[in-house]
């Protein structure tokens, strides 16, 4: 009687990392909890990893979801096996299978653990290349995986079916769209109260490769995403922020100039208040900056913030009803970054698009629409009212603009330049693609 031979060192640990990781994927799925958090309790629970092991768990769980569209549709002689989310059991061919392709795509240095994960899936190898620099690379690798498995694969399943409905985008858009879903996302970061040349210069003294965008002169990119920012000078100092180049679009967008009074109505823990009060300060000084939201801890996070950067005038004032928090007809500019679905995030989060449905969409428009009709009370007459949400979705964005316009006949749109295309419109959406950074939209409005 034969015995199966004795598992390799690096098989048992392959396996193991398996086990890991599908505790984590089940977990994130049933408890419909983002990867970010899962990951951290985890690795805040389990101090026995170290940080390759640290690299490879994270790197490969958000592989996993931003290649879950065709995983979850593999073919295989085990489906009987996998449960309704397409996740194989933690010990089937079909999970390993799953893991194989991930390192297989994303190029992963680890070759033993891929090794191990491909006997464990039966497969000698794989024929699948890695993803490439053009977004032609995901229509070779939907044909790499027709020819290895069977069965039909196409960029747009990297999706969820109910996200297509939603996100109006033009057929000759969508792959170069998915493709920028596909690629983990940089650190965009943000200089303040100082140029950005000397804040670059800290950083390089530091060690820090930083790119300067080309789009704005306050705009940082950092090329290493495994920055421990706290030991940073420029961060410690509060000279740089961490921002989306989508998001710094929204200031942009908002143009305050100096001595303005600004209002910004959902300001969660101040990234854009800082942007705002930033921008006055370079353009001649600030007038007036009052932040609100209705979370205590997001306020108190904002004024530490605030501190940090020497922007003390910044004042806050919390929503506690639904009665204005501030003056009405006051001021020169309000921002509305309103709650959203958070679909331009997905790039960033792309566990988001399996574990959220169309109801995240759905049950957004009516408070978006009631906290802009609020908010639109502070701005004064001839003022400028900025909507701003991280969502894709028009359901979210043109049609809340259009319902509020149509509410409201003292406001009317207001032309502004496109940061990204440079074309001219009150109502603009920020794709992923035109800047290799997050989606947003934001419309402009003047008070007549």
């Amino acid at each position: 009687m034969s015995h199966p031979a004795p598992l390799s060192s690096a098989e048992r640990r392959a396996i193991s990392y398996a086990n890991t990781l599908h505790l984590l994927v089940s977990h994130i799925f049933k408890q419909r909890e983002g990867a970010d958090r899962v990951l951290a309790n985890y690795f805040r629970e389990h101090k026995k990893h170290g940080s390759k092991d640290r690299k490879l768990i994270r790197e490969t769980l958000f592989g996993l979801f931003r290649w879950w569209g065709w995983l979850k549709n593999l073919p295989a002689a085990d489906d009987a096996n996998a449960n309704i989310e397409g996740l194989g059991e933690a010990q089937s061919p079909r999970w390993f299978t799953q893991l194989s392709l991930v390192a297989a795509i994303e190029n992963h240095p680890w070759q033993d653990i891929q090794s191990g994960w491909l006997s464990q899936a039966n497969l000698a190898k794989l024929e699948i290349p890695a993803f490439g620099d053009s977004p032609e690379g995901l229509n070779a690798l939907c044909a790499a995986l027709g020819k290895q498995f069977g069965g039909e694969f196409a960029p747009t399943d990297l999706l969820p079916e109910w996200a297509w409905e939603h996100i109006s985008l033009a057929e000759g858009d969508k792959l170069a769209f998915v493709d920028a879903l596909c690629r983990r996302p940089p650190l965009w970061t943000r200089a303040q109260g100082e140029s950005r040349e000397q804040v670059i210069k800290q950083l390089e003294a530091d060690d820090i490769c930083a790119v300067p965008s080309t789009v704005f002169n306050d705009a940082i990119e950092l090329a290493s995403q495994s920055i421990n920012l706290d030991a940073v000078a420029a961060y410690k100092s509060g000279k740089l922020e961490v921002q989306d180049l989508a998001s710094q679009a929204i200031g942009e967008v908002a143009a305050p100039k100096a001595g303005e009074r600004w209002w910004d109505a959902c300001a969660g823990a101040g990234g854009k208040s800082l942007q705002l009060f930033s921008l006055m300060q370079k353009r001649g000084g600030v007038g007036e900056l009052i932040a609100s939201d209705i979370r205590p801890k997001a306020l108190e996070e904002l004024l530490r913030r605030a501190d940090k950067a020497g922007f003390a005038p910044i004042q806050i004032s919390p929503w506690r009803s639904d009665k204005l928090p501030v003056k009405a007809d006051y001021f020169d500019g309000v921002l509305v970054d309103a709650p959203c679905s958070c679909t331009g995030t997905w790039r960033r989060n792309p566990d988001m698009r399996w574990i959220d449905d169309a109801n995240t969409i759905l049950d957004k428009p009516a408070l978006q629409l009631d906290i802009l009709r609020r908010a639109s009370a502070a701005v004064r007459s001839g003022g400028v009212l900025v909507y701003a949400t991280c969502s894709l979705a028009r359901a979210e964005n043109e049609a809340v603009v259009e319902a509020f316009l149509a509410s409201d006949e003292d406001f009317e749109l207001d032309a502004t330049v496109h940061p990204f295309s440079g074309e001219h419109s009150a109502v603009l959406t920020l794709w992923p693609q035109q800047a290799n950074a997050d989606g947003m939209f934001v419309a402009r409005v003047r008070r007549r």
